[in-house]
């Protein structure tokens, strides 16, 4: 059962990881073709600068933010000061993994829980971005997707911290 909770704890960090990463090379995409059709404007040559590329830029950065967190989560990346670690027994090094792992999955949680009630605050009052006019619930709603990854990998993360307390190694 293990193996098969981190097989899928994986392939949804990975997957998510993956798809922020297209997010953003499509972001880079179009600020490139933004900023050439911007400099040929005085040239009265091509389509000019993309008409909401600040709002899709937003939207897409938040998305692709959410979209890393299970991978960095998964593959134990997050930033931490182990400066006694070194020093510590190890059974007290495996509690602090534990702890740190079930403080991140409350972060996920509430985070999560937090960015559904935004999206549903964002549509309710059917606000949109002030350039494109993009609905901004659907930016909540891409971002959601990333963070419930965040709570499947980060439970995931606390069984496998309390695995290695109780000696069953990966």
């Amino acid at each position: 059962m293990y193996r098969q909770a981190r097989t899928i704890a994986e392939m949804i960090a990975r997957a998510l990881a993956i798809a922020g990463g297209a997010v953003l090379l499509c972001l880079i995409v179009l600020t490139c073709i933004s900023i050439i059709g911007r400099a040929l404007v005085p040239f009265d040559i091509g389509l000019g600068p993309i008409r909401g590329i600040y709002d899709m830029t937003e939207i897409g950065m938040a998305a692709a933010i959410f979209a890393f967190l299970p991978w960095a989560q998964f593959n134990e990346a997050h930033a931490r000061v182990d400066l006694f670690q070194p020093v510590m027994p190890k059974t007290m090094d495996r509690m602090l993994d534990l702890l740190f792992n079930l403080g991140m999955l409350v972060v996920a949680v509430v985070g999560t829980w937090r960015l559904y009630l935004g999206m549903q605050d964002k549509l309710s009052f059917g606000e949109t971005t002030l350039i494109a006019q993009i609905p901004v619930w659907q930016g909540y709603a891409a971002s959601l997707v990333g963070a419930v990854g965040f709570i499947v990998v980060a439970a995931f993360c606390v069984l496998r911290s309390g695995r290695r307390i109780a000696g069953l190694v990966d």
